[in-house]
């Protein structure tokens, strides 16, 4: 499935520039090492610590040739911040990938307190906006192509019960990543696209946070995701909707409709948890 070197997005060269949130695991570092690999200089951001010096040093290590890797510590949630990153990165000219990676879920419910929700829409939802304001008008008036990455996900669409400020902030990702993909091609050229990377069940810092030390059979690694990232990129996908070992793309396209069909039908709100929807959601999963 790798995709080095052949089938890319044109923002995906050596010598050109890439940005990572939340780089210092999981997706964000998956990403970061394949853009390496294909000879970009990149940044690396996440919060200060270990994690982030030892993968900018795991990055290093995998570029071929002379491209500078680096690493900014980065609160995402504060513009102040993302907007060094933008300053400090500068020195190699406009960035040719963004990706706005930074995401944390912090065991939040619909009434856990006000710090809890704060700390998870800051991240989530204000780590894309700060990113994209941040970003964006610079790489619009570049002459080359470029393109944003946002990590958005399934639970943003499908909005299952329970984590409600992690589900709230990936439905505001989508929506906030839409509206980016239809101001970049309404700009002069529109060299710059924006893809929403929706990822499956990926074996990450998050779901070993869950208390899953071994990755499950059913879930995919950070680098499959990435791979699968890669080639809806170079399709010009802005919905990159991954599958993964337990989950096809078919049965995610029937959640999907599903959850969309609430509104459409009247029916209950989540009502594919609804007991009295129970037996035809599960005939409508069966069905060809």
């Amino acid at each position: 499935m790798e995709q080095q070197g052949t089938d890319l997005h044109p923002a995906i060269r050596a010598g050109r520039t890439a940005i990572v949130t939340g780089a210092a695991s999981g997706i964000g570092f998956a990403a970061a090492k394949r853009f390496a690999a294909e000879g970009m200089a990149v940044w690396l951001a996440d919060l200060p610590g270990d994690a982030l010096d030892t993968a900018r040093a795991a990055v290093a290590a995998a570029a071929p040739g002379k491209a500078a890797i680096r690493a900014l510590a980065t609160d995402v949630g504060n513009r102040a911040a993302m907007d060094a990153l933008r300053d400090a990165a500068s020195t190699d000219g406009p960035p040719a990938i963004v990706m706005l990676n930074a995401g944390i879920e912090a065991g939040g419910r619909l009434f856990s307190d006000e710090a809890t929700w704060r700390r998870i829409l800051e991240t989530n939802l204000w780590g894309v906006v700060n990113g994209i304001h941040a970003f964006a008008d610079g790489m619009a008036q570049a002459s080359e192509p470029g393109a944003f990455i946002v990590t958005g996900s399934k639970q943003g669409i499908t909005t299952p019960p329970g984590n409600t400020p992690y589900n709230a902030s990936k439905a505001a990702v989508k929506a906030v990543t839409e509206a980016l993909a239809h101001d970049l091609r309404g700009r002069d050229g529109g060299r710059v696209s924006a893809h929403l990377l929706i990822p499956g069940f990926v074996y990450t810092g998050l779901t070993k946070a869950r208390g899953i030390a071994k990755k499950p059979e059913g879930a995919w690694t950070p680098d499959e995701t990435i791979d699968f990232l890669m080639a809806g990129m170079a399709r010009g996908d802005f919905y990159i909707l991954c599958p993964d070992n337990e989950t096809t793309r078919a049965q995610d396209d029937k959640r999907i409709a599903w959850a969309a069909g609430d509104i459409i039908a009247n029916r209950p709100a989540l009502s594919r948890w609804h007991p009295d929807h129970a037996d035809a959601f599960r005939r409508f999963m069966e069905t060809p």
